[in-house]
């Protein structure tokens, strides 16, 4: 069930100042926590000028609640922010790669990562405490029904458009996945900030490389489908709602324009 209002577990990590030496320091024994020797699970998230977000996103995984060792992968994507420094105080493995572009980015954070499993996050998200648990679930139950794990996701706005309008028409947006998984391709419902797969599959399909026109996420869902290591499974749970900034619709032009770009490309 979806909310109007941003939950108060989520608004807490939102609502730090990322500036607050306190603040980070907090994060940084949350992540060493995380951390029970060898990790089980790799969180990348791959960053490009993201110092007014990357605490809040590190602060909101850290704080998950989970018995399985966790790391957390920060790729720097020649940031020319404060970025690194931040992620790095935060007491996070922060990797640079030189390469421009959210592909190459993801896949070395993909080749950097000690985990079986890998979730995928982006840093200008807030992710919910079981978030991690709940994505891993499927992935450990199922080891040859279930390829790739793909959550839901709400809206944290930061333009003009208020959290009324997102609430409906993110019940909108959910109708079109139900179409896209029922008469046309569930692999576009998979999105980078919130998925999770198993390393070495990701590896052995030629991870996150895609051909021009298509994105990285949902080509590699379907790779890994089709080379039959199990199904795409959407975690429905409202405790793994992962929290996001609308930045992506602002850069297409605001609210309905984006909305128009997603039903053209839809239904053509």
């Amino acid at each position: 069930m979806r909310t109007v209002s941003i939950p108060a577990n989520i608004l807490k990590h939102w609502q730090l100042k990322p500036s607050d030496a306190p603040n980070i320091e907090k994060v940084r024994m949350r992540v060493q926590a995380l951390l029970k020797g060898e990790p089980e699970v790799s969180v990348v998230i791959p960053a490009y000028n993201e110092e007014e977000s990357i605490i809040q996103t590190l602060s909101s995984i850290s704080d998950n609640i989970t018995s399985r060792s966790v790391e957390i992968i920060v790729v720097d994507n020649n940031s020319k922010d404060a970025t690194n420094r931040l992620a790095t105080a935060a007491g996070v493995n922060c990797i640079k790669e030189t390469t421009q572009g959210i592909t190459p980015a993801r896949n070395r954070g993909l080749k950097e990562a000690r985990g079986k499993y890998i979730l995928n996050a982006d840093a200008d998200s807030i992710y919910p405490p079981d978030w991690i648990e709940e994505m891993i679930k499927p992935l450990a139950k199922n080891d040859t029904d279930v390829a790739l794990t793909y959550g839901r996701f709400s809206f944290i706005p930061i333009g003009s458009t208020g959290r009324v309008t997102y609430f409906f028409y993110e019940y909108i947006a959910e109708f079109s996945r139900w179409i896209n998984k029922t008469f046309r391709e569930e692999a576009v419902n998979v999105y980078g900030f919130n998925s999770g797969f198993r390393r070495l599959q990701g590896l052995e399909v030629d991870s996150f490389n895609h051909p021009p026109g298509t994105n990285e996420d949902g080509f590699l869902a379907m790779k890994l489908r089709n080379k039959g290591f199990g199904k795409l499974h959407c975690v429905k749970k409202s405790n793994a709602l992962v929290w996001t900034t609308d930045r992506r619709l602002q850069i297409d032009g605001g609210l309905w324009k984006a909305t128009k770009k997603r039903v053209k490309r839809m239904t053509s």
